[in-house]
């Protein structure tokens, strides 16, 4: 006879990989959603800092922010991001204050 709370502990182990790769899928998600939903800023990279996961900006008006235009420093959302871009770049990107920090969110080149 099998202990029916030993088959209950057996199931929940085998959830808690789904439920992570769930909650990764859901955050990732979210993520994509909040970048589609800012408005798009444009702006020129000044400086990459892949090791800090920061990245300084001479920027337009970025609305959400209500922040006019002007250079600063950004946290990223992704340091992945950083990889897409280099000092000199005409950019698009979307920008956020997360925790405090103004956070770039989604950066592609322009063409």
């Amino acid at each position: 006879m099998t202990n029916p709370s030993s088959r209950f502990y057996r199931s929940a182990l085998n959830l808690l990989p789904r439920q992570g790769l769930l909650a990764l899928a859901l955050a990732s998600a979210a993520l994509v959603a909040m970048a589609q939903a800012l408005p798009t800023a444009e702006g020129e990279v000044r400086k990459v800092d892949k090791a800090a996961g920061k990245i300084s900006l001479k920027h337009g008006e970025i609305k959400n922010l209500d922040m006019p235009p002007m250079s600063m420093v950004f946290q990223v959302k992704d340091r992945a991001l950083l990889d897409k871009v280099k000092a000199g770049d005409k950019v698009s990107f979307t920008a956020d204050q997360i925790d405090g920090n103004y956070t770039v969110i989604s950066i592609e080149p322009r063409k």
